[in-house]
């Protein structure tokens, strides 16, 4: 190895030492509004599907509208792996402006839908454009957050789906509204809306650095340090406090390497870090399962089982939004206290149990509407802090030059297992209108997060408060150096 090619970085340390600032909110503000409008275009949809397979809208079954659910994540499958190895060929920055647009663009085509055909390939493109975002948008929240705070940010940010979620029920509520609204247009106007909220979000970013961690392992030193200098002068402008020499931090010795090839990436996924494959094609099978299947459907479990009319809807998603949202905020701080792997253990094996137990007394005829969203409300609060765990745990055990791809790839294949299936097989259980046959799906549901549990207890790591590169050494780093 040519000395030359080898080069000494303070990169991670000097990111790692920062005081909280306002840097840290724009990317705070900058990453986690896409989630925000992830959820209001998911709930939307959701809130919305009686209204857009009624009479006023495109007549579509319960099937379709199941269907249409998982094109959506199909998409989002088939954006993750293209956009997700592009984030780690061509940056953070210039992948997660692209996915965005895409997102913009699709979502307001949606509105425009004539026919069930015509509705399912523009939710196929949005997916696309979302599930691109998670491996571009995680892996820089990951890279430029001090890892003191690492897994509280990255979880509340993930979470803050939510806060879009409660605004699309609201929106719902509005917009279904025939006083206001004429029905045959509330829908419409609501993906046109959502999607031009994006050019909001494009033009934050704007302001966003590229990951001078991601620089620093393709070999651009400078350019890494440069921007590294420029985060540091402006910390010290907002806090009013001056950092001290980073002489004494600790240093990396990178090696000059061309990019990463598919080969290396399976070698490294299967041969180097096994264990830490298994855990997360399990988290994130089983959580996209439990919440594409019923988030997607809740809403026609209330019209179909409960009565509740379409216009009401929103009315029932909120507590369920927020719920959600709350989890992430309230249980986030023990993420990095606690730890990572008692906390996923026990939030998926909370939310397991509860869902059992919940989809037994739906069954039983036992819960009235406002009974069954109090249960899904309690039982969600502990899956979407746990669901959010899961993104931040891949991103966080598995080296830099690979992480935006091995998101995409453990969100890509946990999705198609347990995503696109849910929606679809939910869908044809409740076409059958038997409380019983659901039942099952519940079941189901239910024992995918319990064994979750299991596996997190045996096979979590402990990431809390570390620094990235010590978790998982990048792939660049000088092979006398690696443990």
């Amino acid at each position: 190895m040519a000395s030359h090619d080898v080069f000494v970085t303070q990169v991670p340390a000097r990111l790692d030492r920062l005081p909280w600032s306002r840097f840290h909110w724009l990317v705070v503000t900058a990453l986690g509004v896409t989630w925000i409008l992830d959820g209001l275009e998911v709930t939307l949809v959701g809130s919305l599907s009686p209204a857009i397979a009624g009479p006023d809208g495109l007549n579509l079954t319960a099937t379709q509208v199941g269907l249409t659910g998982s094109a959506y994540i199909l998409g989002a499958v088939v954006g993750a792996l293209t956009f997700g190895r592009l984030t780690d060929r061509f940056g953070r920055k210039k992948l997660f402006t692209a996915t965005v647009f895409v997102y913009m663009v699709a979502t307001i085509a949606t509105g425009f839908s004539w026919d069930f055909w015509s509705f399912m390939v523009f939710r196929f493109i949005t997916g696309a454009g979302i599930g691109g975002e998670y491996g571009a948008v995680n892996s820089a929240i990951q890279e430029l957050i001090p890892a003191r705070r690492r897994g509280f940010t990255d979880l509340v940010i993930n979470g803050s789906f939510w806060l879009g979620a409660a605004l699309g029920a609201l929106s719902s509520i509005f917009l279904l509204n025939a006083t206001f609204i004429d029905p045959a247009w509330g829908w419409r106007l609501a993906f046109i809306i959502g999607g031009a909220m994006a050019l909001i979000i494009i033009w934050i970013r704007r302001f966003m650095p590229e990951s001078p961690r991601w620089l620093m392992t393709h070999g651009r030193e400078a350019e890494a340090e440069q921007i590294i200098a420029e985060i540091e002068a402006q910390v010290e402008r907002q806090t009013g406090q001056k950092l001290p020499p980073h002489d004494t931090l600790l240093s990396l010795r990178l090696v000059r390497r061309p990019p990463t090839k598919w080969i290396e990436i399976a070698a490294t996924l299967v041969r180097r870090y096994p264990r830490r494959t298994v855990l997360g094609i399990v988290l994130m099978a089983t959580q996209a399962f439990c919440y594409n299947a019923i988030f997607f459907t809740y809403a026609l479990i209330l019209t179909r089982f409960y009565g509740i009319a379409p216009a009401s809807i929103g009315w029932f998603m909120l507590p369920f939004a927020l719920g959600n949202f709350m989890g992430p905020l309230l249980l986030g701080r023990l993420f990095d206290s606690w730890g990572r792997k008692p906390m996923i253990s026990l939030t998926y094996g909370l939310a397991g149990v509860l869902m059992c137990l919940t989809g037994w007394l739906f069954s039983a005829g036992l819960l009235s509407a406002p009974a069954q969203t109090a249960a899904w409300t309690v039982i969600f609060f502990f899956a979407s802090a746990g669901a959010s765990a899961a993104y931040l745990t891949i991103g966080e055990t598995f080296p830099l030059e690979i992480r935006a791809v091995t998101i995409s790839m453990f969100y890509a294949f946990g999705t198609l297992v347990g995503g696109v299936g849910g929606p679809v097989l939910f869908g044809a259980l409740i076409d059958t209108g038997e409380r019983s046959q659901i039942l099952w799906g519940y079941l189901l549901g239910g024992g995918l997060m319990i064994l979750a549990a299991l596996v997190e207890m045996k096979l979590g790591i402990a990431a809390e408060r570390r620094p990235l590169e010590e978790v998982a050494p990048p792939l660049s780093q000088a092979p006398e150096d690696v443990p």
